[in-house]
C-alpha cells in the first residue's frame, strides 16, 4: 500500500489504468467556504436501496447542476437543484485550476469520522464516460483510498482542507475508491464532487 501526502498536479498517483492528480491545498479561505456551504446548501440525508430495502444514512447530500439533471445511484434517482452563488463560484475556481469543465456537483456532508463511503466506482450511465471528476474537500482531513479491481493494489491519499483531487481517463473502469471511517476524526468534512452529466441525444 502506498500513501501520498505531497501535492504535485503533474504526477499521476495511479501506477496504471487511470489518472489521479492531487493538487493539494488549492483553494484559499477554506473556513469561509466551509461555513457558506454548511449553511446555504439544502442538505438531506442520503438514501439507498440495498437488497430492496430503503436505507437512510447519517451522511447528508445535495445534488446541483446547470439543469435539473436526473442522476441515479444506489437505486435512488435525484434531480439537480440550481447552483447557488457560492457553489457556482467554487465550480469556476476548480475549472480554472484543473482546466476541466463540469455541469453538475454531488455534495457530501460527513459529520465525523464514523461516516464514510464503501468501495465503489462512479460509473453510472448518466456520467460522461472517462470524464473528469474533481473532488474538493473542506473541513477535516480524511484518508481516501483506491483499489484496483483486478490486481487489488491499493493507493491512499490524505485529502487536506481546501484540496482538489482529480480523477479521469479510465480510473472509474479499473479502480474502486472509498472514504474509510476513522474513530479518531471528530469534526465534519464537506466534499464536493464536480462532474459532467451527459444528456440523451
Amino acid at each position: 500500500m502506498k500513501l501520498f501526502n505531497t501535492a504535485d498536479p503533474s504526477k499521476n498517483h495511479l501506477p496504471y489504468d487511470g489518472t489521479v492528480q492531487y493538487y493539494g491545498v488549492a483553494i484559499a479561505n477554506q473556513q469561509h467556504y466551509y461555513h457558506q456551504l454548511l449553511h446555504t446548501i439544502d442538505w438531506e440525508h442520503d438514501k439507498a436501496l440495498i437488497f430492496g430495502k430503503l436505507i437512510t444514512t447519517k451522511r447528508k447530500v445535495a445534488w446541483c447542476g446547470d439543469k435539473d439533471f436526473a442522476y441515479k445511484y444506489s437505486g435512488i434517482e435525484k434531480v439537480a437543484s440550481p447552483w447557488n452563488a457560492i457553489l457556482f463560484e467554487l465550480k469556476s475556481t476548480v475549472e480554472n485550476i484543473t482546466g476541466e469543465t463540469f455541469n453538475s456537483c454531488l455534495l457530501n456532508l460527513y459529520h465525523d469520522g464514523n461516516e464514510g463511503m464503501t468501495w465503489h466506482s462512479d460509473g453510472e450511465k448518466d456520467l460522461q464516460k472517462n470524464g473528469a471528476i474533481a473532488s474538493v474537500s473542506f473541513g477535516a482531513e480524511r484518508k481516501f483510498s483506491f483499489e484496483h479491481k483486478v490486481t487489488k493494489e491499493k493507493i491512499d491519499i490524505v485529502l487536506e482542507n481546501g484540496s482538489i483531487l482529480l480523477m479521469k481517463d479510465e480510473t472509474q473502469t479499473h479502480w474502486l475508491h472509498r472514504l474509510p471511517p476513522s474513530t479518531r476524526i471528530l469534526s465534519p468534512r464537506i466534499n464536493l464532487t464536480f462532474r459532467t452529466i451527459t444528456e440523451p441525444k
